[in-house]
Parts: C-alpha cells; sequence; structure tokens
C-alpha cells in the first residue's frame, strides 16, 4: 500500500497547491486534503477519531487563521486553532513525520533577511499564536517547522491570497496605498509546494525558512503585479507605513533561505524573476512547471 499524506487546510491556499502538486512531486503518496467543512481540527475528539481510521504516514497541517486582523478580533479562538489545535496534532503525530506551516510574522521585522536561529519577537497576536505552536511542534525531534513568507497564487475562494485581495480591490474601484518601507521576500505557492514535497522526501527534520530570493517593498510587489494583472496599474499609489494609524506592522520581514536551498534540487526565484518567465505557466502564473526552472530557464534532471 502507498504512504498516507494528510494536509490540513486543503481549501486554502498552500493547501490547496500542495494536494494539487502531490501526482507530481509526490506520486508515491496517497495523499488527502482536509477542509474546515470535512473536519474541525478543534474538535479533538473527531480529529483523533479521523487518525485512528486514516492512520496516515505523514501530517502537513497547513489550516490556520492566518489573518492577524482576525487573530486581534477573536484572539481566543485564534488560539484555539493556531496553537491547542496544532498541540493535539503534533500529539497525535508523535511517530511520524510533521510539517507545520509557521509565518514570518514571528519577526518583529527591525532587522530583515532572518535567519533560523534569529531570536522570535512577534508584535501581534497571529505572530504570537504562531511562535507558541512552532515551541510545540520543535519538541519532537521528527517534526518540522516551515517559516512561510507573502505567497502569491489563487486560492479555491478566490479570497486567500494577497494577490486576489489586491485584484478585488482593484475590481471595486478601490485605490491601493502600498508601502515602500515595508518589506518581504514573495514566493509563488507553486514553488512553496514542490519545495514543501522535496522536504518531505528529503527526511530532515527541523526549522526553514522558505521564501523567494527577491527581497521587495510592498510598492515594488504592486509594481511586479501590475504587468501580469494590468487593472492594477491605474490604482497603485506609493505610501510609508510611518503614516500607517493601525495595528503595529512589522517593517522588514524579509528571510533568507539558504539552509533550505541546500537541500533543494531548484533555485527558490524571486517573484519579479516568476513573472518574467510566467508566459510558458498557462492560467495560474504561482504554480510551477515540470521541465523549466525560472531562474536559469534550463531542463531539470
Amino acid at each position: 500500500m502507498a504512504p498516507r499524506a494528510i494536509i490540513t487546510g486543503a481549501a486554502g491556499l498552500i493547501g490547496r497547491y500542495l494536494v494539487a502538486a502531490a501526482p507530481r512531486w509526490a506520486p508515491q503518496w496517497e495523499v488527502r486534503g482536509l477542509t474546515r467543512a470535512e473536519l474541525d481540527l478543534t474538535d479533538h475528539a473527531a480529529v483523533a477519531s479521523y487518525f485512528r481510521m486514516r492512520t496516515p504516514d505523514l501530517v502537513i497541517h497547513c489550516a490556520a487563521i492566518s489573518k492577524p486582523k482576525e487573530c486581534d478580533r477573536d484572539p481566543v479562538r485564534a488560539r484555539r486553532v493556531n496553537v491547542e489545535a496544532t498541540a493535539h496534532l503534533a500529539a497525535l503525530s508523535q511517530d511520524i513525520p510533521f510539517l507545520f506551516f509557521s509565518s514570518d510574522q514571528v519577526f518583529d521585522g527591525r532587522t530583515g533577511w532572518y535567519v533560523e536561529t534569529d531570536p522570535v519577537t512577534p508584535i501581534n497576536r497571529y505572530g504570537e499564536t504562531k511562535a507558541e505552536a512552532e515551541r510545540i511542534v520543535l519538541a519532537n525531534p521528527r517534526h518540522t517547522v516551515i517559516r512561510q513568507a507573502l505567497t502569491a497564487g489563487i486560492s479555491l475562494t478566490g479570497d486567500r491570497s494577497f494577490v486576489e485581495e489586491m485584484r478585488h480591490s482593484a475590481a471595486r474601484g478601490h485605490r491601493l496605498t502600498l508601502f515602500t518601507d515595508e518589506f518581504r521576500t514573495p514566493i509563488p505557492a507553486g514553488a512553496v509546494a514542490r519545495a514543501v514535497w522535496e522536504l518531505v522526501h528529503r527526511g530532515q527534520p527541523g526549522l526553514y525558512h522558505l521564501a523567494g530570493s527577491e527581497r521587495l517593498s510592498r510598492y515594488e510587489i504592486g509594481e511586479a503585479l501590475a504587468r501580469w494583472y494590468p487593472e492594477l496599474a491605474l490604482c497603485l499609489q506609493p505610501g510609508s507605513v510611518k503614516d500607517y494609524d493601525g495595528p503595529l506592522r512589522p517593517p522588514d520581514l524579509s528571510m533568507c533561505c539558504d539552509k533550505l536551498q541546500r537541500t533543494l534540487s531548484f533555485p527558490l526565484s524571486g517573484l519579479r524573476g516568476w513573472l518574467d518567465f510566467s508566459d510558458s505557466c498557462g492560467p495560474d502564473p504561482w504554480d510551477y512547471p515540470m521541465d523549466v526552472e525560472p531562474a536559469s530557464g534550463s531542463v531539470l534532471p
């Protein structure tokens, strides 16, 4: 029998790409994607029963309340989903590989180009829940934490990625004020999926950063996307995070991925490099083609 993998959050952005990419990058696995409608991860008895029935050999945990504003509005629910459900899944997976998706938001953004050994200092509720869950997961040497950067993709519901949010705002005629002094290292969702499946195959648990190779401001990200989505071009306007009067925002969450890059068979491209290459990708520019690489155009081994 093929080994069984469970992917939580299959209706979300990364979960969707991981499930869709499995036939390409993990054909030896029997993959089951779980959505919230199918299984409430905060119902611990139901989750334990599901595990006894399915007996997975691998769990990739993507499900989360991932929007900082939602975590601020309901911190109790945020902790129940992001921390307590994660702890329960990790306990059920104590003897098998367990990969947990964390976030660049565990950092305060004061320095940028973070590496895995840098201290964790979240400044929002979402980052706090992810940092707490990280500690629980990494207590088991079999388990893995992947700190994910800002990810570009197309979700099943059309509202899970920053690309979709920007396009929806543009369609409503809204101006998009993007900060020139807030930085990220965005990455295509298809590259995330391929990297994660390769990491599963390597069997090297631990803590990894997963991001693009290019540090871009929010405004530079908008300019890059406008080349692919022309409707954005008329809506963009530069701004400064210094003028923002909402909750604290980490100014520079760029991450260094050298540790993970050494395990991968392909280069983690920057966002602009990927978009330059994406004409060959079909209707979803954020997928990863099988036969060529965005960084060099070379044929895969």
